[in-house]
Formats: structure tokens, sequence, C-alpha cells
């Protein structure tokens, strides 16, 4: 399995895989792919890798700059997709490995809003005075690189369609 950046010719597979396995989680709106697509619009895609295998894009990561109330340089996660048919294979623990290591090269800490049972093996926990509006606070999480807790709302891009 090879995980790179995205290229041209792989959009059309990201769109379809964040689709399909975004369909299965029951917090799913629907407009994952979408969000992908406008932060690639607008030029706020930190990171975008694809894990692929024997020429197929079989899993996805994108990662967008945030900020914790006025403080800068977070990498906010997600999407994080893997195809279904390739669940519980390492497929997105790879992209996580190699999400965080690069964004430990260039920022603050890398936070998400997710299933802290799956993302608390990388290091991610809930922190009491950190917040997105909306979000029970478990499910909001951070992996702060410098042990400095954040506090306050986490700011995503306008593309992920919440009010600030």
């Amino acid at each position: 399995m090879l995980i790179r950046n995205e290229t041209v010719a792989d959009i059309s597979a990201i769109r379809s895989l964040v689709t399909e396995a975004m369909r299965l989680l029951p917090q799913a709106t629907g407009t994952e792919a979408s969000i992908v697509e406008a932060l690639r619009a607008g030029r706020a895609l930190s990171l975008s890798l694809v894990a692929e295998e024997e020429g197929a894009v079989v899993g996805y990561l994108a990662a967008s700059p945030a900020r914790v109330d006025d403080q800068g340089g977070w990498g906010l996660i997600g999407p994080l997709a893997v195809l279904p048919s390739r669940h519980r294979e390492g497929i997105g623990a790879a992209l996580m490995t190699e999400a965080l290591r690069r964004l430990r090269e260039t920022g603050r800490g890398a936070a998400l809003v997710g299933n802290p049972a799956y993302y608390g093996r990388f290091g991610f926990r809930a922190f009491h005075d950190l917040r997105v509006a909306g979000c029970p606070p478990e499910v909001v999480l951070a992996l702060p690189f410098d042990g400095v807790a954040p506090a306050g709302e986490l700011i995503h891009h306008p593309a992920f369609g919440l009010a600030q």
C-alpha cells in the first residue's frame, strides 16, 4: 500500500470513496464529499492523502487549517475514509500515521470531531475547554504536539458549514 498526495486523476475516486464510506456512519450528512471539494476549491487542503493499492484508491484523509479561538497552527483532520470492503486492514491507521507525521512538522496540533475509541489510539483525546458548537464535547478531540491543552472554540473552514 502506498500513501501519497492526491493527484487530479484521483478526484473522482476520492468523491466516490468518501460518499460510500461515510454512508455507513449514523452521523454522516451526505455532504462529506462536497466538503472535500469545497476545501480543494478554496485551496484549504493542507493535506489530501490517498491510500493506493494496485492502482486503486482505497482510503483518503483530508486535513485543513484550523484554529482554537485565535490560536492558529492547528490541522483539522476530516474526513478520514476507507472503502467499506477494506475496513480493519490498517488503511485508516496508515493514513492517520502519515498525516500526523506531516502535521507535526509544521503545526501546533491536530484536531477532529470523531469517535474517541478509534482516534484515542493515535493520542487524540477530549479536552474540557475545547468545543465545537452543536457537538457533544466527548467527540471534539485534539492532539496538541506541544502538550499544551487547547481551550476555546475549534474553528473550522467555512466549507464545513458550521456557524462560527
